[in-house]
């Protein structure tokens, strides 16, 4: 099974540097395909890849056997005589029948995060600002990003890990470049975290881009209409369905020869990834995104 497995990831590999005239129709794999297209779009190309795979779970039933395991991808990409190194990683679900493999897909993680509390969902507005004093603050974009590359991958032990937590790892990144938090204890205004609580907006995708979209008070964020408006440590929400309820959310990391963002995320984690997300498996072509540059309180 390891074997078959180890096999997998060799021919994955030559899948996104390969000639497409020099495949054959059975090594097909649809990922490598669209990030190939994607890429090029870009007047960019893979010129290297590594993936390595780590067995999560097994299973066995007579004579199948099921896996669990998480992909590791790492693309050196070339573009315009720049190079950059883009990561990302995916859990996968492979079958086996006696030691054959029959299946290997991918686990697709939920797009909406579940409201974890006794009171109901927010409204689509947020209550009235409090009558509290400016606080100040200065985001420190550098202290963020490096947040944002320190644990893109993993699970900082401070915070709580949800099952989709892209948004609860952007809040961290926010709260690591030093922006205030406010609202405590009113799960629907502001945003923050204490113990073992959290605003909608800390945890929630589409409650994030709300609060962005009308603090004036402590974070705040001005809507841009274009991704080359952003810089390091601003923030991007996806609507991948395009119908109006944003389900993702990633920090720009870096930018591309073209001056477009790289972005970190979690739940797809990933980093220095391209930030219209035309290569992932979550993407259709009635997405909407949401351009935030953080400002200074």
């Amino acid at each position: 099974m390891r074997d078959t497995l180890q096999q997998l990831f060799e021919y994955r590999v030559q899948q996104f540097v390969a000639n497409p005239n020099q495949r054959n129709t059975k090594d097909f794999f649809s990922k490598a395909e669209q990030k190939r297209e994607t890429i090029s779009k870009r007047s960019a190309e893979i010129v290297k890849v590594k993936a390595s795979g780590k067995i999560l779970t097994t299973a066995d039933e007579d004579d199948f056997q099921q896996v669990k395991y998480l992909a590791h991808y790492q693309y050196l990409i070339k573009q315009k005589g720049s190079l950059y190194l883009e990561e990302e990683t995916e859990e996968r679900m492979a079958k086996f029948y006696r030691g054959a493999l029959i299946m290997d897909e991918e686990i697709h993680p939920p797009l909406y995060q579940e409201y974890q509390h006794e009171n109901p969902p927010p409204s689509e507005a947020e209550p009235p600002e409090p009558n509290e004093e400016r606080i100040s603050y200065q985001y420190n974009r550098l202290q963020a990003v490096q947040y944002a590359e320190r644990w893109w991958n993993s699970y900082n032990p401070a915070y709580k890990k949800f099952e989709n937590d892209c948004t609860n790892f952007i809040s961290q990144c926010l709260h690591a470049g030093e922006a205030p938090m406010r609202g405590y204890p009113n799960r629907g205004t502001g945003w923050w975290l204490r113990s073992h609580n959290w605003s909608y907006s800390w945890a929630v995708a589409h409650s994030l881009k709300m609060y962005f979209g009308q603090s004036k008070l402590g974070l705040r964020a001005k809507e841009v209409s274009s991704p080359d408006q952003l810089t390091y440590g601003d923030v991007i929400c996806y609507d991948f369905e395009g119908d109006g309820r944003f389900n993702h959310n990633t920090i720009v990391t870096g930018k591309d020869a073209d001056g477009m963002p790289l972005v970190n995320a979690h739940t797809y984690n990933s980093r220095m990834r391209y930030w219209a997300y035309e290569d992932s498996s979550a993407y259709t072509p009635n997405i909407k995104y949401k351009f935030y540059a953080i400002i200074d309180g």
